[in-house]
C-alpha cells in the first residue's frame, strides 16, 4: 500500500500502482504464504487487491475477458470506493483454498511463460516495441548480457 501510494504521488499510472500489489502477491507465493493455480491467477489476485485498496484501475474492456471477470473487476472497484472488509469466515476460506494451490505459479519460469504467451497474443508489433524500449532502458552491461542470451537461444533453436 505504501509503495503504491508513493507511485500515485509521483503521478504514475494506475497500472504501475497495481504492479506493486501484483509484486507483493508473487512474493507471498514465493514465501509459501499460499499458492496459485497459475501465474495468471497470481496476477489477477494482485489486480483485485489493488482495486479493492482504491487504485483507480478500470475493469477490462468488453471482448478482452469474460463477462464474469469484468463484473468482478467492477465489483472490486466499487469495494475500493467504499471501505468494507470481507467477513472473517470468507477470508479464511479464501486463504485455505489458495493454500492448497501449487507454489510453482510464482516461479521465474512460470512468470516468463506467462509473459511470453501474453506477448504472443498481442502480436509482433507490440513485441518489437517492447524489445526496443528494453534496449533503450538497459545499460551496456545488461545489453551485452541480453545479446549473449539471444545468441544462446538462437543456437538452441538451430540445433532442433
Amino acid at each position: 500500500m505504501e509503495r503504491a501510494r508513493k507511485l500515485a504521488r509521483q503521478g504514475k499510472s494506475p497500472s504501475t500502482q497495481a504492479g506493486e500489489f501484483v509484486r507483493e502477491e508473487i512474493e507471498h507465493i514465493r514465501e509459501g504464504k499460499h499458492g496459485a493455480q497459475s501465474a495468471k491467477q497470481a496476477i489477477a489476485i494482485g489486480l483485485s487487491k489493488a482495486r479493492r485498496a482504491g487504485v483507480r484501475l478500470g475493469a477490462p474492456k468488453k471482448g478482452t475477458t469474460s463477462r464474469s471477470t469484468r463484473r468482478r473487476a467492477q465489483r472490486d472497484l466499487q469495494r475500493g470506493r467504499t471501505r468494507s472488509t470481507a467477513s472473517p469466515r470468507r477470508a479464511r476460506a479464501t486463504l485455505q483454498a489458495l493454500r492448497r494451490k501449487p507454489r510453482s505459479a510464482g516461479s521465474h519460469v512460470a512468470l516468463a511463460r506467462h509473459a511470453k504467451a501474453s506477448a504472443r497474443k498481442r502480436g509482433a508489433a507490440a513485441r518489437r516495441t517492447a524489445a526496443q524500449k528494453a534496449v533503450r532502458t538497459k545499460g551496456p552491461r545488461e545489453r551485452s548480457q541480453a545479446a549473449r542470451k539471444a545468441a544462446r537461444t538462437r543456437a538452441r533453436a538451430s540445433r532442433r
